[in-house]
């Protein structure tokens, strides 16, 4: 293992985070990534002008990831378990997710749109002020799958490969795709660099958690597989396409389609089969980010034990 630990440290260490993460939620004060954010824009504002974008943009990213990425490192030789345990609470955001999305279940429930309108735009890119409820489910429901990608399985996935530095360095790599890599004049080359690295980092992470979903679906599976493999290369994300695809089906609600962007109406390819998603479909979402949690913490302490006993006969 990169991060220097056997199997079965990783997959305790990996349960640790996921269960102090759930019984704390993110910091109120003082979030991490929250400071993450603040230095990337000032980073990115001298940055960001002039010539040779791209390369400007390489430049950022390496400045605002790598020292941190190695400082982890260094520390995590010294600190050990602990710090590792640290890393993975400051970068999972499994109980945020349900956090930031069952108060627009519970708006949706009461009726109130106003309210529902303002909690979704907390979450979501897209104009929310005349959305209707399904609509607000439908973004809801999108962010969930999606996010439960980003903010929890990736994160997983890369301290299974190098421990709490590598979750580190995924999450610091997303959170700058999500502030640099949009395709407007601003950031389209400077941000060009952060866009790729997040594609190459998701993109096992993305895959499994698709294909999470197709095994979670049950009897549903094979139409979470067909919408992956026929609605995801429409996308224009290479991964959140996949996951989001058999995210919708698994659900066996229709996602993607309409929706409004800088007041401009954008007609995104079709996610999934069935009716329009409703409020109830948003805590299924999260039903299913939690199954998938569930089940690579228990893949994980398998293959620990499974490591335990063949090296116990070896």
């Amino acid at each position: 293992m990169l991060s220097g630990l056997a199997l079965p440290e990783l997959a305790a260490l990996l349960v640790a985070g996921v269960l102090l993460d759930l019984l704390l939620g993110e910091p109120r004060r003082w979030h991490p990534l929250v400071g993450f954010g603040n230095l990337a824009k000032a980073i990115e504002g001298p940055l960001n002008r002039g010539g040779l974008r791209f390369a400007r943009g390489l430049l950022a990213w390496s400045i605002a990831v790598l020292p941190l990425t190695l400082l982890a490192w260094l520390g995590a030789q010294y600190a050990g378990y602990l710090l590792h345990v640290l890393l993975l609470y400051a970068c999972i955001g499994l109980r945020s997710l349900r956090e930031h999305t069952m108060p627009i279940v519970e708006a949706l429930r009461a009726g109130d749109l106003a309210t529902a309108r303002t909690r979704t735009s907390w979450i979501v890119s897209r104009d929310t002020r005349e959305a209707q409820e399904p609509e607000l489910a439908k973004a809801g429901a999108e962010s969930l799958l999606e996010n439960g990608n980003d903010a929890v399985f990736g994160t997983l996935f890369w301290f299974l490969v190098a421990g709490g530095p590598g979750a580190l360095l995924f999450r610091l790599a997303n959170t700058l795709d999500a502030m640099w890599g949009y395709r407007n004049e601003h950031f389209n080359l400077f941000g060009r660099a952060a866009a790729r690295i997040d594609d190459v980092l998701n993109y096992i992470p993305a895959r499994l958690t698709a294909l999470s979903y197709v095994v979670l679906a049950g009897a549903a599976g094979g139409r979470a597989w067909r919408c992956w493999r026929t609605q995801a290369p429409a996308w224009s994300s290479p991964n959140a396409g996949p996951v989001m695809a058999s995210g919708a089906g698994a659900l066996g609600v229709s996602l993607g389609g309409a929706a409004v962007y800088d007041g401009q109406l954008e007609q995104r390819p079709p996610l999934g089969e069935g009716p329009p998603a409703s409020g109830t479909d948003i805590v299924r979402a999260w039903r299913l980010v939690l199954g998938t949690t569930v089940l690579w913490l228990c893949l994980a302490c398998a293959a620990a034990l499974l490591y335990l006993v063949w090296t116990h006969h070896a």
